[in-house]
């Protein structure tokens, strides 16, 4: 049997979603063990003031085995 925890953080990336799903995930792993999953829960883009998109954030929640 094993219990499982949910943390939620944020991230964010000036390249792409994928990219600060990618940061948020590697960061996580420094101090946490036994990541699971990940679930993208808010994505949101901050632009500039001509609508050009300067920095991709996401909300994560992140799922790891309880040791």
């Amino acid at each position: 049997m094993s219990v499982a925890k949910v943390i939620e953080l944020n991230a964010s990336s000036n390249v792409s979603i994928e990219d600060a799903v990618k940061h948020g995930l590697k960061k996580a792993s420094e101090t946490v063990k036994g990541i699971k999953g990940v679930w993208v829960n808010e994505i949101k883009a901050v632009t500039d003031d001509a609508g050009n998109i300067t920095e991709w954030r996401v909300n994560l929640r992140i799922t790891f085995i309880v040791q």
